[in-house]
């Protein structure tokens, strides 16, 4: 499956492939639909789309969603982002079972750091961008989330209005 752009405003519960380790095989990588946000079940009746990077530990459940280049949108105004090497990327993220009575899709939030300085003009955070190499880094946690959530130094991205 193709890295697509990945959009930051899409509703809660649009669909998504993630990328995982299969729990009931974790020898074995998988790709799987997931919808976007949090279970309720999991987070007191509240759903969230993303999750902040600091102080988080993320010992399991983690996922990564493919991507071409991700979306923003500032007022009425919307807004793509893609790597100043044209190449695709990772998003970081962690998934949760699914609810089990309306569907049997995961759910996954993505992993946000601060917005480095290309995205900083239109917000705060985006998520953490994870290039191949940091692939199996991040599923395995054989390297620490201060060495792979971090900001992308200056001439990272491109951001062009949509």
């Amino acid at each position: 499956m193709a890295a697509t752009p990945f959009d930051s405003d899409a509703p809660m519960g649009a669909t998504r492939p993630i990328i995982r380790r299969n729990p009931e095989d974790v020898e074995e990588l998988e790709m799987i639909e997931a919808r976007w946000g949090s279970n309720p079940r999991f987070s007191d009746g509240v759903s969230y789309r993303f999750v902040r990077s600091e102080g988080q530990t993320l010992p399991s459940h983690r996922c990564l969603m493919p991507a071409s280049e991700f979306h923003m949108k500032v007022g009425k105004k919307r807004y793509r982002v893609m790597l100043d090497s044209g190449q695709h990327f990772y998003l970081a993220g962690v998934w949760e079972p699914p609810l089990g009575t309306d569907s049997d899709l995961p759910f996954f939030r993505i992993v946000t750091v601060a917005a480095n300085v290309e995205v900083a003009p239109f917000q705060d955070r985006h998520g953490a961008i994870l290039f191949p190499r940091q692939v199996m880094h991040w599923l395995d946690r054989t390297v620490s989330n201060e060495e792979l959530l971090i900001t992308p130094p200056r001439n990272t991205f491109i951001v062009e209005q949509i």
